[in-house]
Parts: C-alpha cells; sequence; structure tokens
C-alpha cells in the first residue's frame, strides 16, 4: 500500500486551489493546509469590497498575461493549462454562478466573497483535505530520504513527500524566508496596487469627484495609463493610478514615491479642439460665469481647475483673454500635480517581488532547486494589474502544483 503525503503551507486562494486540486486528482494522498492566521481565505474575504473579484473575463492566454507587469512571460503557457474560462466553469460545478461586469471584472452573482469562501471551504473538506488554523510554520528541512520535515511555530513536526509553499506577498525579505532557506533567492518585495498621496488642497477638497476617461503619466518614466480617477481625501486612486502604480512598482519605489504626475483630464480632445470650444464659449455665452460652466468634467472639477488657471470665481466667458484661455486648456490636458506618498488600496496589499521565477518549472511548478518543493501564488515574483488577474493568477499556479503534486511518485507507507 503507498500513500502520498502531502503539506501546503497558506491559507489563501493558491493554497486552497492546490490543496483541493492534488486531493481531488489524488484520493489516497494525505493533504494537509496549514494557515498561520486565525480564518482561512483573508484575501478572498476583502477583495472587490468583500464581493470578491474572482477573476478577468479576458479568456486568451497572451492577452491575459499582458495584465501582468511582472511574470506575464513566465504566466503564457500555464494560462493555456488553466485560464479563467476554467475558473468559471470549476466554480459553476460547485453551484457558484459568476457574473461579468461591464469593465471584464467577474463576481459571483450574490456579490459576495462568503460565497466563494464556503465554496472552497467545502470543497476541500469534501475532498478530504485535514485544515489547521493558527499552525504558523517555523521552519522546513529536506529529509535525507526524500521529502520534507515541517516544523510548527509550537514545536510540532510533520513529515511529508511533497510540500507547497503559498504564503502570499512577501511584505519583508523575513516573509520569504522559508524557500529561502531551501535555496531559492528573492527580487526585493516592494508594494504594488497602491494609491497617491498629494497633499495639494484643491485635490483633497474634491473627494468622492470621479473622471471616467483621464490619462496619466509620469514624466521621464514611460509610465502612462488611462481610465477613471477618482479623488481621496487623501489624494487620487481608481483604476488607472493604480495600474500606473503597478507598473511602476519598481521606479517609484526607487524615488521614494515622490513624483511628478502629469493628468490630461480629456485626453479624447486635443488641445487644439479645446481652445476652439472655449471660443465659442466666450462668444455664446459672453454673460456666464466661467467657473460655473464646466466643459465635460464635474462641476466641482471644472471650478478648481479654472482657479488653477488664474481665472477668478467672477470672471465672465466675455472678459476670458487669450493668455487666460492658454493658461485653461494647459490645466485640462495637463495638470501638474506633486506626488508626495502612497496609501493601500483599501486593505488590499499587492506586492512586486518573491521568489525568482527562473528558479521555477512553471509546467508543474515546482522548484528547480530542491526536489519535492511546489510554489504558487504571490509568494512568487509574479503580480497582476487589479481586475482578478492576481486571483487568476493564484487559481492557475495552484491548480498547476495541486495536479503536479497528485501525479508525484508515491512512497509506501512504513510497514506495508
Amino acid at each position: 500500500m503507498s500513500s502520498r503525503r502531502v503539506i501546503v503551507v497558506g491559507g489563501g486562494a493558491a493554497g486552497f486551489f492546490a490543496a483541493i486540486t492534488c486531493a481531488e486528482a489524488s484520493p489516497d494522498s494525505q493533504v494537509e493546509l496549514l494557515e498561520r492566521g486565525p480564518q482561512f481565505l483573508a484575501k478572498v474575504r476583502i477583495s472587490g469590497g468583500g464581493r470578491c473579484n474572482v477573476t478577468h473575463a479576458c479568456f486568451d492566454p497572451r492577452e491575459l498575461a499582458r495584465h501582468f507587469p511582472r511574470g506575464g512571460q513566465a504566466l503564457i503557457a500555464a494560462f493555456g493549462r488553466f485560464q479563467p474560462r476554467d475558473t468559471l466553469a470549476w466554480f459553476a460545478r460547485r453551484g457558484v454562478t459568476l457574473k461579468t461586469e461591464a469593465d471584464g471584472r467577474m463576481f459571483p452573482v450574490t456579490d459576495s466573497s462568503q460565497t466563494v469562501i464556503d465554496c472552497l471551504l467545502a470543497a476541500a473538506r469534501a475532498a478530504g483535505v485535514r485544515l489547521r488554523l493558527n499552525c504558523g510554520v517555523e521552519r522546513v528541512a529536506p529529509r535525507p530520504g526524500g521529502g520534507f520535515v515541517v516544523t510548527l511555530a509550537d514545536g510540532e513536526q510533520a513529515a511529508c513527500e511533497r510540500l507547497l509553499l503559498a504564503t502570499g506577498g512577501c511584505r519583508g525579505l523575513a516573509a520569504g524566508q522559508l524557500p529561502a532557506s531551501l535555496g531559492h533567492s528573492l527580487e526585493p518585495p516592494v508594494p504594488s496596487l497602491f494609491t497617491f498621496q498629494i497633499e495639494t488642497d484643491w485635490v483633497r477638497s474634491l473627494a468622492g469627484v470621479a473622471v471616467p476617461g483621464a490619462e496619466c503619466l509620469v514624466p521621464g518614466t514611460g509610465l502612462r495609463e488611462r481610465g477613471p480617477v477618482l479623488f481621496t481625501h487623501w489624494g487620487l486612486s481608481g483604476p488607472a493610478i493604480l495600474r500606473l502604480s503597478a507598473r511602476g512598482a519598481r521606479a517609484l519605489h526607487a524615488c521614494a514615491y515622490r513624483f511628478a504626475l502629469h493628468v490630461n483630464w480629456l485626453p479624447d480632445r486635443p488641445a487644439e479642439a479645446l481652445s476652439a470650444e472655449l471660443e465659442s464659449r466666450r462668444a455664446g455665452q459672453p454673460g456666464r460665469r466661467v467657473v460655473s460652466s464646466p466643459l465635460a468634467l464635474p462641476a466641482r472639477l471644472w471650478e478648481q481647475l479654472a482657479l488653477a488657471a488664474g481665472i477668478g470665481r467672477d470672471n465672465r466667458w466675455a472678459g476670458l483673454t487669450r493668455a487666460a484661455r492658454h493658461r485653461l486648456v494647459q490645466q485640462l490636458v495637463r495638470t501638474e500635480l506633486l506626488v508626495t506618498g502612497k496609501s493601500l488600496n483599501k486593505e488590499e496589499f499587492v506586492t512586486c517581488g518573491g521568489v525568482r521565477l527562473r528558479e521555477v518549472d512553471f509546467r508543474t511548478m515546482d522548484s528547480r532547486l530542491c526536489p519535492g518543493l511546489h510554489l504558487a501564488g504571490e509568494l512568487l515574483d509574479i503580480d497582476g494589474l487589479t481586475g482578478g488577474f492576481n486571483f487568476q493568477a493564484a487559481w492557475t499556479t495552484g491548480w498547476i502544483a495541486g495536479r503536479s503534486m497528485a501525479e508525484a511518485p508515491a512512497r509506501p507507507t512504513p510497514g506495508a
């Protein structure tokens, strides 16, 4: 008689998916999932404001990979094996239907992350996975004959033949000490997916105002993103800002999060066309106040841009000089703001950095350095843009790792 013993370290999306996949594909395996904290799937719970952005409706592996500032190339073949269409089918088979929103994000039709959590917990239990909370792993060590000894924080030791590390993003180098102890090296971790702190008073006064299609760029870096921008009490957020932060994670870290940001609030309208529209306003509405006559922008934002251009609150269109018109056009197409820091995107935290990808075989998620070791999820130097991409990388790498662990040769049980 033979039995495969598998330990999964990390009770997040990748860890659960790997444990379930392994246990379902190899019912004779003994699969144990260890979570350091007091609850499983904590990040799933808070994702999407508690709705859980499960994945994204992008079904071409190469196109999907383009949404990953780091790790996209390595993921192309992996997405060829398990991609969002497979994620939909996986959850549908277990009674969870996903819906697609206008921007491509996919959520459970219940709009509740608890639906996803309950599904994963039920699937794990049905497959026979042993689930353990408050089980921090202090160290792992290879056994002379193969496999590993895992030592928990309370001193308990457990042996296994296959080990998966899926402990999530490395917020610091210490968080990667388990793979490092087994010979792996880490790309230094820095934050990704963060919002911009801007101390300009008029920016903070607009908290809650949203612009659907602004273009944001960081001069001298090549970083440029277009999409919705949201004013907050501390600066700017929204999809365009989050994508910019992800693609520029290392560059923005290198400048200590102090840099100039240029914003074009009306990127579909060239400066010449805007100037002509303003001149038309001057001719057609001469008696109206400029600050109270917005041009395709939220009224409060228009007012602040006009004031920033040196146009007084009582200035009428009839008195708008050519110089003032030029200044207003410049504010519309290139508002310059000084970013002085970063803030987390709500409670969601994504890191750029982790185990170096060349040290992992993405056909199996096996370590190239330590036989029997697998790695998955955000512990790897992989991070995606906002919109469900990071979860898809977790489902994909977890599924591949789970299949690989299930297919590994089992060792004879002692005494059999």
